[in-house]
């Protein structure tokens, strides 16, 4: 039984309807007029998603961002957050204290505060996880998009995964390629300087972190439509660019880029109506937004490589 099954056979029944069946990533709850409070959760484990001996306000500041993600997907503004942390038996004084230095440095970024939790101890592994709140005038939820829309998706795909590699010193580039990759695994960027597109003009959206391909399967099936992906639009990083370039096929190797996972971006649907607000939002110096591919009649994730379907050996993460 993997992650998604568990969810939707053992925890969607006894989900309250501000759940949404558990289908979404966050559950909203009405705040007065024309305001609802959304509420998003994500843990991280030592040796799942960061790696040992990696810097605890690395960790700190890590699992604060992936959940902001969330929050950003869903269009809200950031408010505060419960915290759960279970330290290892190897954790002292000084590695706890780092860890607080990371979360204090992220708060003061983004504008989010402590509100509560726990800690315990654990003779396991480090694992820590977040309840996120935040407010939205209109929460964009997964299950908006419809056939005829455009999908985008922001900044590039494909670091989080080669940045996992390049910390464990599995991958052949520059040096300057590899410390970029690294930061990137280590410390994604929540898009919260989307918020406001994406509440004027996204039908649906999620953030990327199981993979580009299995992230747009689950908009796809929540929203009851299919949606085409084209491969060869997938935006890229100079570093992925490099890599790329070293690749013996293009297209198994965009495909691998695609499926990694890691990237906190946001996927989203919008209606071509508003392609002129998406490409005014996306210029430079502003976060990059691609079109990636378009909204169709089904139920899945349709991937395209050179005008022919590809049917991928993987399309992303599942915990088991």
């Amino acid at each position: 039984m993997d992650e998604f099954r568990s969810i939707a056979e053992l925890f969607a029944p006894l989900a309250l309807s501000e759940g949404e069946g558990l289908r979404d990533d966050a559950a909203f709850l009405p705040s007065g007029p024309g305001r609802e409070l959304v509420i998003t959760a994500d843990a991280v484990v030592e040796g799942v998603h960061f790696l040992a001996g990696t810097a605890p306000e690395l960790v700190a500041r890590k699992l604060l961002r992936v959940n902001l993600s969330d929050l950003a997907a869903k269009a809200a503004e950031p408010f505060g957050y419960l915290l759960t942390v279970a330290w290892p038996e190897s954790w002292g004084e000084a590695e706890r204290a780092a860890f607080a230095r990371g979360l204090a440095e992220d708060q003061a970024e983004f504008g989010i505060g402590l509100l509560g939790g726990d800690t315990v101890s654990t003779s396991g592994p480090m694992t820590a996880a977040v309840t996120a709140l935040g407010y939205a005038p209109r929460a964009v939820r997964r299950s908006g998009a419809r056939e005829g829309d455009l999908l985008v998706v922001s900044g590039a795909i494909g670091d989080g995964w080669l940045g996992l590699q390049a910390a464990k010193r599995e991958l052949a580039l520059g040096g300057d390629h590899l410390a970029a990759l690294e930061r990137r695994y280590a410390l994604p960027e929540p898009r919260l300087e989307l918020r406001a597109l994406l509440r004027d003009h996204a039908t649906a959206a999620l953030d990327v972190s199981d993979g580009l391909i299995a992230d747009v399967a689950h908009l796809a099936r929540v929203s009851g439509v299919g949606i085409r992906l084209d491969l060869e639009r997938t935006p890229l990083s100079p570093m992925a660019l490099a890599w790329l370039a070293g690749s013996p096929n293009r297209g198994d190797a965009l495909e691998a880029l695609a499926s990694g996972g890691d990237d906190y971006e946001i996927a989203f649907t919008v209606d071509p109506s508003g392609l002129a607000a998406v490409t005014e939002a996306g210029r430079p110096p502003r976060t990059p937004l691609t079109v990636i591919g378009a909204v169709e009649a089904g139920r899945d994730v349709r991937v395209v490589y050179q005008g022919r379907d590809r049917r991928p050996e993987r399309t992303g993460w599942r915990h088991g």
